[in-house]
């Protein structure tokens, strides 16, 4: 460590400012990996989310019908029970000795075929709500495998693209690694600094048109010119950026 801060002092400040932009260039192509996979991962999880969603949905219709079902049990045995009685009562009607005991069996027979009636009204209204839910989860179905089929392509997808840039990046990541030592300390923190608080993740940036190349503000003359030396590290005023001549970042201005 102390071996690599020497060397790092020894270096003069154009070489310092070169292997700045250099490192700033091997992060910019990582930000870029970075930038193609990170859409896809979003919308993997989106799909996921979505999936379970609907699986979820898919199994309280499924929950209701079982409900429905049990309550379409329940309702027969009762039609059943009340057939039953009306029998019964019909035989007992037979052998009456007054009237009193002919009109509370009657009275109970009616009331018998009203509860058949009402329980057959709920037996209906249970067979249209089982028939919509199904059609419900028939539908929920196609959805289902619809992102599925479309979260298996992008799974697909993901890996490839996983598998094409990791070993790119490892090795981007091994020249940055490299390149370090070639800055000091103090540069190397206010550069890392700088990034992180860059919207596009630009800390070093050479002069475009007589502007920053980040901000695109305009750079006095005499500031201009002291880039030009590679004498000191020059900062943008506006922006932060630190800057260097386009000649050292090897474009012609």
């Amino acid at each position: 460590m102390a071996t690599d801060k020497s060397k790092s002092e020894t270096l003069s400040v154009e070489q310092r400012l070169k292997s700045l932009y250099q490192l700033q260039t091997i992060l910019s192509e990582i930000d870029r990996i970075k930038t193609i996979r990170g859409e896809l991962p979003l919308e993997v999880k989106d799909l996921e989310d979505s999936i379970e969603g609907l699986n979820t949905r898919i199994a309280n219709y499924q929950s209701e019908i079982n409900e429905l079902r049990h309550k379409t049990n329940v309702e027969k045995e009762k039609i059943n029970e009340s057939h039953s009685k009306i029998e019964r009562y019909k035989e007992q009607l037979e052998t009456v000795k007054n009237n009193r005991e002919f009109d509370l069996l009657s009275k109970e027979i009616e009331f018998q075929s009203l509860e058949i009636q009402l329980c057959e009204k709920h037996l209906n209204e249970f067979a249209r709500i089982i028939d919509a839910k199904s059609n419900d989860i028939a539908f929920t179905q196609e959805q289902l495998e619809d992102k599925q089929h479309v979260l298996d392509e992008k799974r697909v997808e993901l890996d490839e693209i996983v598998s094409e840039t990791r070993q790119e990046e490892e090795a981007l990541r091994e020249k940055a690694k490299m390149l370090e030592p070639k800055i000091d300390a103090r540069t190397l923190a206010a550069f890392k600094r700088i990034r992180k608080n860059a919207r596009n993740g630009l800390g070093v940036v050479y002069i475009q048109r007589n502007a920053c190349g980040g901000c695109f503000n305009r750079i006095p003359p005499q500031k201009q010119m002291e880039i030009k030396l590679h004498k000191k590290i020059v900062v943008c005023e506006y922006c932060g950026r630190i800057m260097i001549d386009p000649e050292l970042a090897g474009v012609k201005d």
